[in-house]
């Protein structure tokens, strides 16, 4: 059993996925239902009663569930997972082992393999490139951004910075987190040791509104942090496609909720984003002394 990690699972209406990966984790979970109609939360309450249930009673967001479900864990690290994901035997304990060894680490994201045959998640691949490099306090190659469902975080840095932007809903809304915790000094590390498996099926959602729901986001993530310059090339590029344009539109609606609430990142931080968007030179790999350094080893 998992003791310091609290599992908090996002769901609507994947009654049958989540009764089969729910079994699959460790320790502390923490179910959060966005107003399923598909009998959801009865089913897990029936087959799962040590689970602690939240019933949001609509769909606030992904991101907005995922907040509520930190809120009541109760454990020095959290992780987060999908209705149709689970982390491997052993990974939540080894992730707590390396936060643990990594004070500056607030998050660590998983290698993600994919459906029955376990195939590596492509961004898995542009994780482990690196072009961040590794720093020695840091137990992976450095990143800025992640999956949300492959994740582990401290509980204390998801919180110092607020959590997810409950405006953003689902989709893309882990990009502006990444930012926040490493504007607030916290490193974010791809550890690929740690695995997670993810196993889609066809879930009946609307592609369109999701790319339209992902263009949103995208416009309002850089409005919010970013330098002007850069939000006026994501506008450019978002207004030449046609299928997130509409996202384009949303975004200026929330135009007052934007000036509210902009702030530009450290100018450190700004350009690691210029060395992972190829504005600036990928950073040399660290040596495996300086490495072991970093972590307190001897």
């Amino acid at each position: 059993m998992t003791v310091d990690v609290t599992v908090v699972v996002a769901t609507r209406n994947r009654r049958e996925q989540l009764l089969d990966v729910l079994a699959r984790h460790p320790g502390p979970v923490v179910v959060v239902d966005n107003g399923s109609d598909d009998g959801t939360p009865e089913a897990v309450a029936a087959a799962h009663p040590e689970v602690r249930l939240v019933r949001l009673g609509a769909n606030l967001g992904a991101g907005t569930a995922r907040n509520v479900g930190v809120a009541l864990a109760r454990t020095p690290y959290v992780a987060f997972a999908d209705d149709d994901s689970y982390w491997a035997p052993g990974a939540l304990d080894r992730a707590a082992e390396i936060l643990r060894a990594y004070p500056r680490t607030g998050l660590v994201t998983a290698r993600v393999l994919v459906g029955p045959q376990a195939r590596l998640d492509p961004i898995c691949a542009e994780m482990a490139a690196a072009p961040l490099g590794a720093p020695a306090d840091a137990p992976g190659p450095s990143v800025l951004g992640f999956l949300a469902c492959a994740v582990v975080l401290r509980r204390a840095a998801f919180t110092d910075v607020g959590g997810f932007a409950d405006r953003l809903g689902t989709y893309g809304e882990e990009a502006l987190l990444a930012m926040d915790l490493a504007a607030a000094g916290w490193r974010l590390a791809y550890v690929p040791e740690l695995v997670v498996h993810h196993l889609p099926s066809p879930s009946g959602r609307d592609p369109r509104a999701r790319r339209r729901q992902e263009a949103r986001n995208r416009v309002l993530t850089t409005a919010l942090r970013r330098p002007v310059g850069v939000l006026g090339a994501v506008v450019a590029e978002t207004w030449r496609d046609p299928e997130r344009r509409a996202g384009l539109r949303d975004a200026a609606r929330q135009l007052g909720w934007v000036l509210r609430r902009r702030r530009r990142l450290p100018a450190a931080v700004e350009a690691d984003l210029a060395v992972l968007e190829g504005r600036a030179p990928a950073r040399p790999p660290v040596t495996a002394s300086a490495a072991a350094a970093g972590a307190g080893v001897d």
